[in-house]
């Protein structure tokens, strides 16, 4: 993936000479200063810093999702940012592609505690069984005033979570609508969002034994060749 946005793999490096010793990867990566996660710690950001950061952050969630891939794992400490202030997506460990019959409770009580119980209408979208009986155990709750839990926050900034954290998806902006919503109003650029290809997964979805993952890898591997640290 080649994006602004996203973490760029610039190349690849095994210090094995020979496929049988083929054991160690070292991946070059941009470099970033720090992640998004040890920034909020040590510093409040301005109104000004969290547009350009969230316009960057959905910039690159477009790309991914166009792609047909779902990140699953986006936090603070998953986002790098460098001292001009760009940003990228990071750490797709959890990624995968996009499934009608993908389900995850994680963290389902606390999401609901801010949007709400889910609707009769939503339960029914929901294809886990004991992701429906998992809710409806728990005691209804009314979602929470987002104008109350973010008191003092640009009107703006507010209104695009209110569409953001929807529980049900059919509802929810999705990143390429976000990116035209009016906070974004100053850097919205339709023609400089680009979207990805399709995601190819049919190598990594075939069955190989170990030895023949490692000779995929290898090809696409340099060498690194061990080089006298000082003159003889």
């Amino acid at each position: 993936m080649k994006h602004e946005n996203v973490i760029g793999l610039l190349d690849v490096f095994t210090p094995a000479a020979a496929l049988e010793d083929f054991s160690e990867l070292y991946l070059v990566t941009n470099l970033m200063g720090a992640d998004l996660n040890n920034i909020v710690k040590f510093q409040k950001l301005s109104d000004e810093h969290v547009q350009f950061l969230i316009y960057q952050l959905l910039r690159g969630l477009k790309y991914i999702h166009s792609a047909g891939l779902v990140h699953r794992d986006l936090k603070p400490s998953n986002v790098a940012v460098n001292e001009d202030c760009e940003l990228r997506i990071l750490d797709f460990g959890l990624a995968r592609q996009t499934d009608d019959e993908m389900t995850d409770i994680d963290q389902l009580k606390r999401i609901m505690e801010v949007v709400g119980t889910p609707t009769a209408e939503l339960l029914k979208k929901i294809c886990s069984e004991h992701a429906q009986k998992y809710i409806q155990s728990l005691p209804s709750m009314p979602p929470q005033d987002m104008e109350k839990i973010f008191r003092g926050a640009n009107p703006l900034a507010v209104d695009l979570l209110k569409r953001m954290l929807i529980l049900d998806c059919d509802g929810r902006i999705s990143a390429s609508e976000a990116l035209a919503h009016p906070y974004f109003s100053q850097y919205h650029d339709p023609d400089d969002e680009p979207e990805a290809p399709p995601y190819d997964q049919s190598l990594e979805s075939k069955d190989r034994t170990l030895e023949e993952w490692k000779g995929k890898m290898a090809d696409g591997v340099v060498i690194m060749v061990e080089l006298p640290l000082s003159a003889p």
